[in-house]
C-alpha cells in the first residue's frame, strides 16, 4: 500500500490462477467450455477486485471475452487479473489468458476479457474502494483505456 491509505499500485492486486483443462470441462471437439472459461475469468478477476478493495466484490458487468484461439483437452490455462481502474465503488478487472501445451512447448494468448466489479459492506452495500495508482507505461495505457470502456459502458446503460 503507498503512503496514503486510500490508494494502491496496480501491482498490489494482481492475481495468477492455473488450470488444467480435464475432460469434464471440454465440449465433443475436445475444446475448453466457454462457459467453463467465463467461470474462470470470473473467479480470477473477483479475486483481483477483492485483494485491491479488502472486501467482497461482486461482478456488475462483462464487457467482453475474446476468444482468439481454442484452448484443448490437457491444455495448462494461466489466467492474470489485476485491477485496471478503480472509481468509487467500482473497478475495472482486467484478465488475460495463456494456454500452454506443454509436450509442444508452446504458450498462446487465447483470451482477453474485462470486467466490473463493485466493493460491498457488511450489509452487501456499494462501499467506495481504494484509489489506483499506475507505475508502467502499460498499467498507464489501461488505466486510460478503462475510463473510455466505462464512458461506453454508462452510454450504453443511459440509451436503454
Amino acid at each position: 500500500m503507498t503512503d496514503s491509505t486510500r490508494s494502491k499500485f496496480v501491482s498490489e492486486s494482481i492475481v495468477t490462477m492455473t488450470e488444467l483443462v480435464l475432460p469434464h470441462h471440454t465440449n465433443q471437439l475436445s475444446n475448453l467450455l466457454g462457459g467453463q472459461l467465463m467461470h474462470w475469468i470470473d473467479i480470477c478477476a473477483a479475486l483481483a477486485a477483492a485483494k485491491h478493495s479488502n472486501r467482497v466484490c461482486v461482478t456488475a458487468s462483462v464487457d467482453h471475452i475474446d476468444f482468439h484461439h481454442p484452448i484443448k483437452l490437457g491444455d495448462v490455462v494461466t489466467l492474470t487479473a489485476s485491477v485496471n481502474r478503480a472509481f468509487t465503488t467500482s473497478m475495472e478487472v482486467g484478465v488475460k489468458v495463456f494456454s500452454e501445451n506443454y509436450r509442444l512447448g508452446t504458450k498462446t494468448h487465447t483470451n482477453t476479457a474485462y470486467l466490473t466489479f463493485v466493493s460491498v459492506d457488511d450489509e452487501v452495500k456499494p462501499t467506495s474502494t481504494f484509489e489506483i495508482i499506475p507505475k508502467t507505461d502499460e498499467e498507464k495505457r489501461r488505466f486510460d483505456e478503462a475510463l473510455k470502456r466505462r464512458q461506453d459502458r454508462l452510454k450504453l446503460r443511459s440509451s436503454d
